[in-house]
């Protein structure tokens, strides 16, 4: 038996008698470096991935300060799943590398084995090499945070905004309610409040949209605000309903759709529902906010007929 394989099974023995492991002491023990215990330590994890049937995985305890062998959590991320939200998040294409990277890195460092971190590395490399950054190009993953803390605990916002297309910035006192993404953005939906410094903005009921990267300054009040849950703010409601994160009021819209694939129209638009369907196409009516799907009706051509709205 070679040094390495008694090695192991030393390691896996101490690790199956609740042992913990540290890579420093073990590496003293064993006379090698830090970075073959680690090795080793990946071989033994990626064992217990391969023997899924046996519950168990080799995880580092933070509070133990090393490695330990315990029942596999049902809630830990697969290879496939690591390697899913890695190719989602990628192709998102939502945040600077500054911040995209390091989450990648930590997806892969901290959620599989070593040898299988490799493979995903592999499959994603090319994408991350030629990963193209949003053109605003600034870092707002902290400023995410503040603001979904201040939509969690119903708290007043003051935001400073840069409207597209205008020169000057904007002042506003929100009611900050949701948090979203569509197509390269992340974006708040708030309230809009009568204020001093804001008299001639006008109240709204429906919720106005904002692009996160847009905010150029904002502070979180210490004064709460109340909606009444028969009223309160959904975004999984909401997202069915707005296209290219256009607001705007509630409307129906009709219209007759002549393409081949009915799918791509339902998975558009989650609200649409199929009135009719015969040799001529499908009818189609579906609720939305404001004139955001617009554009894409104008996008289908002479395969998509409006019929009234």
């Amino acid at each position: 038996m070679d040094k390495k394989t008694e090695r192991i099974i030393d390691i896996h023995n101490r690790l199956r008698d609740g042992r913990v492991i540290v890579k420093s002491e073990e590496a003293a023990r064993h006379n090698v470096n830090d970075r073959t215990i680690q090795r080793d330590l990946d071989d033994l994890r990626a064992y217990y991935t391969d023997k899924a049937e046996l519950g168990k995985e080799v995880i580092y305890d933070r509070t133990k300060k090393g490695y330990v062998l315990v029942e596999k959590s049902r809630t830990s991320l697969t290879n496939s799943e690591v390697l899913s939200v890695c190719k989602i998040l990628l192709e998102s294409r939502s945040m600077v590398k500054e911040e995209m990277f390091p989450i990648i890195d930590k997806l892969l460092h901290n959620c599989v084995p070593y040898e299988d971190g490799k493979k995903v590395a592999a499959l994603i490399a090319n994408e991350k090499f030629h990963y193209l950054e949003p053109h605003h190009g600034k870092k707002f993953v902290d400023t995410l945070w503040d603001i979904g803390s201040a939509v969690y605990e119903h708290r007043l916002m003051r935001i400073r905004y840069q409207k597209l297309k205008e020169p000057d910035k904007v002042m506003r006192l929100i009611q900050p309610v949701g948090l979203m993404f569509s197509e390269y953005y992340f974006y708040l939906t708030a309230y809009i409040c009568a204020s001093d410094e804001t008299p001639d903005v006008p109240k709204r009921p429906f919720p106005t949209i904002y692009r996160i990267d847009r905010i150029a300054e904002y502070k979180t009040l210490d004064e709460h605000f109340r909606i009444p849950y028969a009223e309160r703010f959904e975004e999984g409601e909401f997202r069915k309903r707005i296209q290219f994160m256009f607001g705007g009021e509630l409307r129906r819209i009709k219209f007759l759709y002549k393409g081949l694939s009915i799918e791509a129209v339902l998975d558009r638009l989650p609200t649409a529902e199929v009135i009719k369907h015969d040799e001529n196409g499908w009818l189609i009516t579906a609720e939305v906010y404001g004139d955001g799907v617009d554009m894409w009706l104008r996008s289908q051509g002479n395969i998509l007929e409006v019929i009234e709205e």
